[in-house]
């Protein structure tokens, strides 16, 4: 699908986020970020995935006329959220996602998910603003929260909405480190080639014995947790 460029170089599965001017998080995206990184999984020639939004923009988060549609939709659509923030957190190879810009909501823990988060420099808008606009996180995102925000921003983080720029989402854990934004492509692919190097099945089993609490815990409540969320 267009909204959602691939190729590879030199091993590296480079998946780019081009979906509208907030590039949201439709289910058709989620399910095709998914595909591929299904694929990326069962191919030997890939070593590893980097993930890129549009220069500005990783993502608003979930596709808002969607959410409109109603409750099947919209539940369908945070479902597949959630599924793609597994298929990133519990990949068997590296995942290196680079943040070129805002990040909000869905786009937030898309960028969370990775295994090293790359963001860029500038006047950016990063964080969870579920509380804000009233709405509960989803468990998925709760948990992702958990797993890499710093417990020091936790609750600023997910109850208080605070939305930080790229140095704050950095201290709060969202982010490992920043470069400048003509930058960020380059050090995703080499930060992905030098995680590649790292010894399989080594590099999976250990992330997955790493990651099974949070992933199990939430593959066994997302049903259920979209049903309390979205009822209807």
């Amino acid at each position: 699908m267009a909204d959602v460029q691939r190729e590879t170089r030199d091993g590296i599965l480079v998946l780019r986020l081009d979906h509208g001017k907030a590039n949201s998080i439709s289910q058709a995206v989620s399910e095709t970020l998914i595909a591929a990184l299904a694929e990326a999984e069962r191919d030997d020639d890939v070593t590893a995935v980097v993930i890129l939004g549009r220069p500005g923009m990783f993502s608003g988060g979930f596709d808002l006329p969607t959410m409109a549609k109603g409750a099947a939709a919209a539940r369908d659509m945070v479902a597949a959220g959630g599924r793609l923030a597994m298929a990133v957190y519990d990949h068997a190879k590296p995942v290196v996602t680079g943040c070129g810009g805002h990040a909000i909501a869905m786009g937030c823990f898309l960028a969370m998910a990775g295994d090293l988060r790359i963001g860029a420099e500038g006047a950016f808008r990063i964080g969870m603003n579920e509380t804000a606009i009233g709405m509960t996180l989803p468990i998925f995102g709760m948990e992702l929260a958990r797993a890499r925000v710093s417990k020091r921003h936790l609750d600023r983080a997910v109850v208080q909405s605070t939305i930080y720029d790229p140095k704050g989402a950095v201290d709060a854990g969202i982010l490992d480190r920043l470069v400048a934004p003509d930058a960020l492509e380059g050090a995703c692919l080499d930060a992905a080639k030098a995680l590649s190097t790292l010894k399989q099945p080594a590099f999976r089993n250990n992330k997955r014995a790493a990651h099974r609490e949070t992933v199990e815990h939430i593959r066994a409540t997302l049903d259920e947790d979209m049903a309390r969320l979205i009822p209807g």
